[in-house]
Formats: C-alpha cells, structure tokens, sequence
C-alpha cells in the first residue's frame, strides 16, 4: 500500500484509557480506539513521566564527547552512553540537563542547547527523550542520586567507528545523539 498522507492525518478516536499497572516509574495502560474506517481496537501502552528526559551530549572541547558507564539492569550489564534522567516537576529541559551533567559527569555548562526530540517504540511506549548539546563546561560536581560512582570516559568525535565497535555502546539513543549532535557541529546547523 502507498503511503498516503492525507487519509491519514487524523488519528483514531480514543474511547477510553484504563491503567492496567502503575509502578514508581512507569504507568500501562489500555487505550480503546476507533479508527476512521470504524474499525475498534485496544492497544497497550507504557507511559512514563509526563515531562520526558534529558540525554546530555557534553563536549569537553570541540573534539571530544564526554560519555558514562554506568549499571544497566535491563541488559544486566554496564553500558557506556550518555548521561541522561528524567526532566522533574518544574524543571525545563535544560535545567534538567545542567542538573543531570552535574550529578552523573561532575561538569556543568554556560551553553546548552536542545538537538532534538527522541523516541524509543513509540508503537507502545510514551516517553520523549530531549538530547541536549552541552558546551563550555567547567568542574561542578552535585550529589545524584545514583547507587555507586559513574566513571566518566573522553571520547574522541574522530573515532565514532571504535566506539559503534564495542559490545558496551548500544544504547539507540546514545547513538542518535552521537550521529545528530556530530552533524550539527560538522554544519553549524
């Protein structure tokens, strides 16, 4: 089937919302919908904080990218990525940002700037991920509310084909924002 835009501009009705299960981070829910052709359906959906989070892309000079490795219990394995929590109740997205670069890299930034806006499944889960560039950083530790101490590790822009090579960067945001933030200096965009 060709893609047609405007048959589907508007989205299906949603007749109802039922939460299924709610822990301390995420919330299921059961979303009724009817489509324009009239066809009902329910779908299930993973919301998370309303305000999304922040993915932090710190540059510690023009060349290198200041990455984290830290536990993740998902995969049951430490990963190195980017620092990146959740965007608290009124905070914006770049307060969140020098907040998180403080507590998980012991830096904070005079510019920062939002990239862009990510999702992940966006099929079944509900959460935006706001990947934020951070420049002309300086040494500001403030107490997170991590379990153990994050190592911090330099990386060099100009060796993004090692770093895609290891078995503990493969985290897809991590990786966007690499791509996206790398385009944005190359470009001046």
């Amino acid at each position: 089937m060709l893609y047609n835009s405007s048959r589907m501009s508007v989205g299906p009705k949603i007749l109802n919302v039922k939460t299924l299960a709610q822990s301390r981070l995420f919330r299921i829910e059961q979303v009724g919908l009817r489509f324009a052709n009239g066809v009902e359906a329910d779908y299930e959906r993973l919301q998370a904080s309303a305000s999304g989070a922040v993915l932090i892309v710190p540059m510690l000079d023009a060349e290198t990218v200041l990455l984290v490795r830290e536990y993740a219990v998902g995969v049951e394995r430490y990963e190195l990525g980017f620092a990146k929590g959740r965007i608290e109740p009124g905070e914006d997205a770049l307060t969140a940002a020098n907040r998180e670069l403080m507590e998980e890299v012991g830096y904070a930034a005079r510019r920062l700037s939002q990239v862009s806006v990510l999702t992940a499944a966006p099929g079944y889960f509900g959460h935006l991920t706001h990947v934020i560039l951070a420049e002309d950083l300086y040494p500001q530790r403030r107490v997170g509310d991590e379990p153990e101490p994050i190592e911090v590790v330099p990386w060099k822009l100009n060796d993004i084909s090692a770093l895609l090579a290891r078995e503990d960067f493969t985290e897809a945001r991590s990786i966007a924002a690499l791509f996206i933030v790398r385009e944005r200096l190359a470009y001046g965009g």
